[in-house]
């Protein structure tokens, strides 16, 4: 089975890294996978054993996903956009996916309506028609208003065959952030929450006892870090490890060393061994994106979250809220955030001890491949 995801990651790198997720399961059952690719490089992901095909990449200007930028930090005119569609639909017509993917559209990446649509009505126009799946996480960002739910609903009628929503209906429904019509409905697919499988723990023993502190893969967090670092100073026999990501880390690193000064703080970038050294630390402190929460869910891993609610972005503290209640886990809001407050609560999560690990249903990337391939059954 040949399958295509199309992912563009424009701030952090959460999207890319379930969509890549998908991809590793659908590779281990032996299928062809390409991953297209719209947002900046993460070398920190694994990709191994699939196709990645990078568009001309594309990131935000922060949280104003209608202001696109490239690369080098100029917004993308309409030549640049024309190009991201023309390798978009190529790559479409040549390897002829049989499942194709689209993560998060047609419910967000509304300023990439054009190319995510050009991708669809190439497929849509193959010698034989792929299964055409959407992938959403557990919560989505609102609709402003009533006319984007319906567009979404329109597009979903007219093109997709199912929605896979990466989470269990018993404990996330999607109800919780977009209103579901009746025609949604049908086609909604609950696969149960996405995780790469947990590693062992760190063969060197690294983060044992540390306070990782950690904000995605892209250029945001430095309030988290700043507040970590004051944090750190009133907790002189904890280690704290900053990993610090984003293009811009080495700059990001060498600000936030001059505040480092008498302090138990290490500063690195991102790591790909982050999710083996989460089990050994004495607690986590970072976001609290889906990835993020999966992370902690699956590890017992002492937490605390500060969401991130720049712009209108009310995602995380939504995800917040839902798991406030278990053991172990703060959550601290952003405008809250301090060094006394973030020490607090550390130290009462760390009191709390690790939570004993849970089953929330952690096989949504194996069931997606099996939904996936139920569809492309009962069509031929």
């Amino acid at each position: 089975m040949k399958v295509m995801i199309v992912v563009t990651h424009l701030l952090g790198t959460g999207h890319l890294s379930r969509a890549l997720t998908l991809g590793r399961a659908f590779r281990d059952d032996g299928h062809d996978v390409m991953v297209v690719t719209g947002g900046m490089s993460a070398p920190q992901l694994d990709s191994r054993g699939m196709t990645l095909f990078g568009l001309p990449p594309l990131r935000s200007d922060g949280t104003n996903f209608t202001r696109l930028l490239t690369e080098s930090g100029v917004e993308a005119d309409n030549a640049y956009h024309t190009a991201r569609v023309t390798a978009l639909v190529k790559a479409v017509e040549s390897f002829q996916p049989q499942v194709l993917i689209t993560e998060l559209y047609p419910f967000g990446r509304r300023s990439l309506a054009t190319e995510f649509d050009a991708a669809l009505n190439a497929a849509s126009a193959l010698p034989k028609r792929p299964v055409i799946l959407g992938s959403i996480r557990d919560i989505l960002a609102p609709p402003s208003k009533p006319a984007k739910a319906e567009r979404a609903d329109d597009i979903v009628t007219h093109f997709y065959d199912g929605i896979l929503v990466h989470s269990t209906e018993s404990v996330t429904p999607l109800s919780v952030s977009w209103p579901v019509s009746e025609r949604l409905a049908k086609r909604l697919h609950y696969t149960g929450f996405v995780a790469p499988t947990l590693p062992q723990p760190h063969p060197d023993a690294l983060g044992q006892g540390e306070i990782l502190v950690s904000a995605g893969g892209g250029s945001v967090g430095q309030p988290i870090f700043r507040a970590a670092i004051e944090a750190a100073r009133q907790m002189p026999n904890r280690r704290w490890r900053l990993l610090v990501g984003g293009t811009d880390a080495e700059a990001r690193i060498d600000e936030l060393s001059r505040q480092t000064e008498e302090t138990s703080v290490i500063l690195e970038p991102v790591r790909p061994d982050f999710r083996q050294m989460l089990p050994r630390a004495a607690a986590s402190v970072s976001m609290c994106g889906y990835n993020t929460a999966m992370d902690i869910l699956q590890s017992g891993t002492p937490a605390v979250f500060v969401p991130f609610d720049d712009g209108k972005e009310v995602e995380q503290g939504l995800r917040g809220q839902s798991l406030s209640g278990l053991s172990a886990i703060d959550v601290l809001e952003s405008q809250a955030l301090s060094g006394d407050a973030l020490a607090q609560a550390v130290e009462r999560v760390v009191a709390d001890g690790p939570r004993a690990q849970q089953d929330f249903g952690f096989d949504g990337a194996a069931q997606t491949v099996r939904i996936a391939k139920r569809l492309l059954e009962q069509r031929t």
